[in-house]
């Protein structure tokens, strides 16, 4: 299926599948038709018994610039309110089950780093620049960005961020935590597919629940987390995929899982 605001890749035999943000023009701004068929995209995905890994990227100038602002400019508050402004069409991403990557170059700023922060991965080139600017437009962070970034961050760096509209270079997005790794551009999206292509030929269930377990972690107290991820952990030995896992590592062999 084509998308008017996406490029969309499946590849079987690797088990990944790419997500391009396509909006090139308006440096990928976010508008509703492209949350609606980003939300489209990622429901197929899940549905695709082959594909264990999601990499979500843009162009090399921007993974996403924020909100299209001239499509909610002159939106007020009862409209917003009843047509769920942002819940009805952004939160997919936070809330598939399947491991996924964003590969950011350029800017992520706004609502560009708030998707990219509904990532389970982020990887950055080195020409990335992060922030959470809505301040300077009279608003604030919508789409979660004063919850994820001051989890990710830390409260100080977080006020700062969201208060003055700064936008953060890839390497402090990696010292404070933000970004998993920063990679120069021109290897980016090797680097990403690389990455894909490991979780992807993983155990499908194991790294389902590896990802629902580590997320548990930011919502739960220590002791319910704990708790959450034995009864996973113990889950995982009625699979098939333990039992091979763990033989071939007794035999020295490599493991042939099978998502059982």
């Amino acid at each position: 299926m084509s998308y008017k605001t996406l490029l969309t890749e499946f590849d079987a035999e690797t088990g990944v599948a790419v997500i391009t943000l396509n909006r090139p023009d308006h440096l990928n701004a976010l508008n509703d038709e492209m949350m609606t068929e980003l939300t489209h995209a990622i429901n197929r995905v899940e549905a695709d018994k082959d594909i264990g890994c999601i990499v979500l990227t843009g162009s090399r100038k921007a993974f996403s610039g924020g909100a299209d602002v001239r499509e909610i400019m002159e939106q007020d508050y009862p409209a917003a309110y009843y047509e769920d402004l942002i819940t009805r069409n952004w939160e997919r991403t936070s809330s598939a089950r399947k491991p996924i990557i964003a590969a950011v170059s350029g800017y992520a700023v706004g609502g560009g780093c708030e998707l990219a922060m509904m990532c389970d991965i982020v990887i950055a080139a080195d020409t990335a620049r992060f922030g959470q600017p809505e301040i300077r437009l009279g608003v604030m962070p919508g789409a979660g960005g004063t919850q994820r970034l001051a989890r990710f961050i830390g409260k100080s760096k977080a006020m700062e961020l969201c208060l003055t509209g700064r936008m953060m270079e890839a390497a402090e997005a990696e010292r404070c935590g933000l970004v998993a790794r920063v990679v120069p551009a021109d290897d980016l999206m090797d680097t990403v597919k690389e990455m894909a292509r490991t979780i992807a030929a993983m155990p499908r269930a194991a790294a389902m629940m590896t990802k629902e377990a580590i997320n548990a972690a930011y919502e739960t107290p220590m002791s319910q987390g704990i708790r959450f991820e034995r009864r996973l952990f113990q889950s995982l030995f009625a699979t098939e995929d333990q039992k091979e896992g763990m033989a071939a590592y007794v035999e020295k062999r490599s493991a042939h899982f099978k998502d059982r």
